[in-house]
């Protein structure tokens, strides 16, 4: 029950970013959602990979590379979605902080709720 609330809420944080900065596009709820889902799938999948393949950079840079793998996924994301657009490379990396924002803040209201 607690992952399709985090799911929803992550829909409704997405609507909000793309209401909040206007480089990121949600065309509907249904968009969001399947976008919340592709971006949690490619966070669970593909960025674990990346991010030890890009160790080296990310020691170099005290960790600032990260930013640009969330930001990447959050494109990659809008890449293969037709109802979820983001404009170009700086409009993600602003989109996925965010985004990573509002989840972080998901979390900690989800982790505080009773049951």
């Amino acid at each position: 029950m607690r992952l399709i609330l985090k799911w929803l809420l992550s829909a409704v944080a997405l609507l909000a970013v793309a209401y909040v900065y206007s480089g990121v596009q949600v065309s509907s709820f249904t968009s969001a959602l399947i976008a919340a889902a592709v971006i949690g799938l490619l966070n669970a999948v593909l960025r674990p990979v990346l991010v030890i393949l890009t160790l080296p950079v990310s020691i170099v840079t005290l960790g600032l590379f990260l930013f640009v793998i969330n930001a990447l996924m959050f494109w990659s994301a809008s890449g293969l979605l037709s109802g979820f657009h983001v404009n170009g490379f700086w409009a993600a990396l602003l989109g996925s902080l965010i985004y990573s924002a509002l989840g972080l803040i998901i979390d900690a209201a989800l982790s505080k709720s009773p049951g």
